[in-house]
């Protein structure tokens, strides 16, 4: 694989670099000398923006430098520059080792502290000024620098006097905006970092046309041609081949490359500084600088009313069924639920699980054996289309889904609608819950899903269940079961839409405490009021908890006339 970026993919409308450093540092006459290429004889105290000449470096994007002053009383105007900075020339004077010394004890821990997250260049400048009695190596002045402050891309000494390694200096900083080594290579562990691995797996899948765990020489050439426009030679397809079976004789099998070697020559490339090789690779593929796919891979915004959910379609249910089937591996033991590493195969070419981290974790039920059935897995993606639909449709084309992406999803009628026709042609019901703290609405949830934890554990925000609902016809419905914590239900109100996708309100409470149906009844009546109100009104149902205690007479003839009175809401 050999090629250099063909386009700016990640620079935006250009790449913004800022200088700033101590003063008299060189700064002035760095960005001067670099654009016009003379040493200037006068400077002024602060340049105004200046764009370098676009042919200046191969990939041929704007880059516009500005200069910053390090006075007290212009700290503010410094402090806007950098939060828009794409990169930070941090500089510092060869023949002062004050100024370098303020790097670490000042500049670098103050872009810490304004958490400004871009690439850094330290430039040292006036490199004739230092004299051979001053010999320095720069390696070893600068590592332990380097080592404390990971966000140090590069470290050069220039002369803007001499005209030496000047262009150098804008071309490391474009670069490390073009082609970051931070999303690539964890630099301490000298490895490829975990996203950038499930990236190129999914590449790999991609281009291994015939499925056979390895890329032969024509699925090589052809990935050369994708990428970097020019067919490879069968000369270097053998010189590749042999570079990584030399080094990881698991690289090659009698196919051709494995995915292990697709992996070993990438960290290669950025080992050795062709980071450009591999970004150009990801950015064919539709890779953003987070590694996540560009949002031209992904369906627009989807429009609809407040009262309208996002479903997947027929054709992205059957895709996830087989997609459970090919990953369930120990199905031979009919056990057929995903296990927690089966899972993490599943999703080993997304950026992340998506369904280890809230509101998904535990929000749906798991067998004896810890694993997700096919209900199970099928009731978590209902979940994350409902919520997040975008981000729904993002994963499904990670894991293998190549139909069109909005042909994956669907936008249901409108509630209101469906409640006037008394009929729907929905598959997921959510529902709100409600109540007091301690009235047992988590152990609602956790019973819908088959969780038993031992001990209580108070819902901080909000909180969901999803399940499989079994009709008698054989028909299956999704039902989401979302808790609303007692402090939450103020702020919920107080959006006009609070009640739009809502399906159906149940209100718990403690049968045994009177004060207990008294909060719960005075929420159903302010449900109530904001359903009458912005025209979502909803039904509800009122469930009496804790059943196995005592219970308080006068909540029994209480919630007995509400129900007489048949209270919609």
């Amino acid at each position: 694989m050999t090629g250099g970026a063909t386009a700016a993919d990640g620079a935006g409308n250009g790449v913004r670099i800022v200088v700033a450093g101590d003063a008299k540092t060189g700064k002035s006459s760095l960005i001067v000398t670099a654009a016009v290429e003379n040493f200037p004889t006068n400077v002024p105290p602060v340049l105004p923006p200046t764009r370098l000449p676009v042919d200046l470096y191969p990939e041929r994007v704007p880059v516009t430098i500005i200069d910053t002053s390090s006075s007290p009383e212009n700290r503010g105007r410094l402090v806007e520059d950098l939060a828009r900075a794409d990169a930070v020339v941090l500089t510092y004077a060869c023949d002062r080792p004050d100024t370098l010394d303020r790097l670490s004890t000042h500049w670098l821990p103050e872009l810490c502290r304004l958490e400004v997250k871009v690439p850094v260049i330290v430039v040292g400048c006036m490199l004739d000024k230092r004299g051979d009695q001053q010999p320095v190596s720069l390696e070893q002045v600068m590592s332990p620098i380097m080592q404390q402050f990971r966000e140090i891309e590069t470290c050069i000494e220039c002369s803007a006097l001499n005209h030496i390694q000047i262009p150098e200096v804008f071309f490391y900083a474009q670069k490390a905006v073009l082609h970051p080594t931070a999303p690539l290579f964890d630099q301490e562990q000298q490895v490829l970092k975990p996203r950038c691995v499930r990236a190129l797996k999914k590449i790999f899948i991609l281009c291994d046309h015939d499925r056979d765990g390895s890329l032969s020489d024509a699925e090589l050439n052809e990935f050369q041609v994708k990428c970097f426009n020019a067919p490879l030679p069968a000369s270097e397809i053998v010189g590749v081949k042999r570079v990584v079976q030399d080094k990881l004789r698991e690289g090659v099998d009698d196919r051709g490359l494995t995915l292990l070697g697709f992996l070993f020559l990438h960290a290669l490339f950025i080992e050795k500084g062709r980071l450009e090789t591999t970004w150009t690779v990801l950015r064919k593929f539709g890779y953003n600088n987070e590694i996540r796919l560009c949002d031209d891979q992904l369906p627009p915004p989807i429009k609809r009313y407040p009262d309208q959910s996002v479903e997947l379609t027929t054709e992205a249910t059957e895709f996830l069924r087989k997609i459970f089937l090919t990953y369930d591996v120990d199905c031979v033991r009919e056990d057929g639920a995903l296990r927690s590493h089966e899972l993490e195969d599943l999703f080993s070419t997304a950026p992340e699980t998506p369904w280890n981290v809230a509101p998904y974790v535990d929000a749906a039920e798991k067998t004896a054996l810890g694993g997700l059935s096919l209900d199970g897995f099928l009731s978590l993606w209902a979940l994350i289309t409902l919520l997040d639909p975008i981000r729904s449709v993002e994963t499904l084309i990670y894991i293998g889904y190549g139909s069109d992406p909005s042909s994956a999803f669907h936008v249901t009628r409108r509630r209101r609608l469906d409640r006037k026709k008394q009929q729907t042609e929905r598959t997921v019901y959510q529902c709100f819950v409600f109540g007091p703290k301690e009235t047992g609405k988590s152990a609602l949830l956790n019973g819908f899903i088959g969780r038993f934890p031992e001990e209580y554990a108070p819902t901080i925000g909000n909180r969901y269940a999803v399940n499989v609902i079994n009709q008698p016809s054989g028909l299956k419905k999704t039902l989401v079961l979302r808790e609303i914590p007692d402090e939450g239900v103020k702020e919920l109100l107080a959006k006009k839409d609070a009640l739009a996708a809502c399906d159906v309100a149940v209100f718990v409470h403690d049968s045994s405490r009177k004060p207990s149906w008294d909060k719960a009844l005075e929420m159903l009546v302010d449900v109530a009021s904001q359903g009458e109100a912005t025209g979502y009104e909803v039904p509800c149902l009122i469930v009496a908890a804790k059943d196995s205690l005592d219970p308080h007479l006068s909540v029994i003839q209480d919630s007995t006339r509400v129900l007489i009175l048949e209270l919609y809401i």
